[in-house]
């Protein structure tokens, strides 16, 4: 009896021992467990997913398109070497241009006054005509140099006059009446150049015609000559001359100021009011 209680006694401890030696291999392996991450109550499953932000640039304004061209006069006069793609490349634009505040243009002054807005009066002053003739200006020394081995077919251009005037506003200088002589305006040296390519639609293209509109009579009261004019708007994007650059200059004597053009291409032009801003007519070439 006495061996027997012994060997059970031995046999228990062994027991007792491999329990224990099994519970620190149990427990050994848990450490080895991740821990879990804790989760704030709510909050959703994150995703690998990211939605890209896109950001579209705001048109350039009259002030901000006159200063690129100021600056490129500035670089073509100096010497100075430009290189690369132009950041105004792909900008979209959008600037008012001011006209008619001076009077009627004589009749028939349209291909004279190529690439500027103006109105006349209609038979016996009871129509006032809009007109705005663009420009062809493909074969002028700024375009031919500049689109040398281009595919464009074609180059309609329109001059900002008084580019000294960064807001749209029109000028509040009027004629000296005591000047003896007629002076002449300053010549333009600022314009946009809508440039169609050979593979385009031609739908858009003016091609020798006028941007025109007629204003009527309300009723039977004849339209009234306009005291400040009309608005002509001229919307797009910039796109870039051969060589990455949006803005050509070009001078033929040093003490002349640069004549700058912008390529562009045209989404829009239209004639408004110039109190209220009201569309009178427009065209989307596009």
């Amino acid at each position: 009896m006495g061996v027997v209680g012994k060997k059970t006694n031995n046999h228990s401890r062994l027991a007792v021992l491999a329990i224990l030696a099994f519970s620190v291999l149990l427990a050994q392996c848990d450490r080895d467990k991740p821990e879990p991450v804790a989760r704030k109550p709510g909050a959703a499953e994150s995703t690998l997913t990211t939605v890209p932000v896109i950001v579209t640039p705001t048109p350039l304004t009259r002030t901000e398109l006159l200063a690129a061209l100021a600056r490129a006069a500035s670089v073509y006069a100096s010497g100075e070497a430009v290189e690369g793609t132009d950041p105004l490349a792909g900008r979209p634009f959008a600037i008012r241009i001011p006209f008619g505040c001076g009077g009627p243009q004589p009749n028939g002054a349209e291909e004279a006054n190529d690439g500027l807005a103006g109105w006349s009066w209609g038979p016996e002053r009871k129509t006032i005509q809009l007109t705005l003739m663009p420009g062809d200006w493909l074969n002028t020394a700024l375009i031919s140099s500049a689109s040398d081995g281009s595919d464009w077919e074609a180059v309609e251009g329109f001059w900002i006059p008084q580019p000294w005037l960064a807001t749209e506003a029109r000028s509040s200088v009027r004629a000296d009446a005591l000047q003896s002589g007629e002076a002449a305006p300053s010549p333009q040296t600022v314009g946009l150049a809508a440039v169609f390519k050979a593979d385009e639609s031609r739908v858009g293209r003016r091609n020798g015609r006028a941007y025109a509109f007629t204003v009527r009579a309300d009723g039977e009261t004849p339209p009234a000559a306009p005291v400040v004019g009309y608005r002509a708007v001229v919307e797009g994007r910039m796109v870039a001359f051969r060589g990455g650059r949006s803005i050509r200059c070009r001078a033929s004597r040093p003490d002349q100021r640069p004549v700058c053009i912008a390529a562009i291409k045209l989404d829009r032009v239209a004639f408004t009011t110039a109190r209220s801003g009201e569309a009178l007519s427009e065209w989307r070439p596009g």
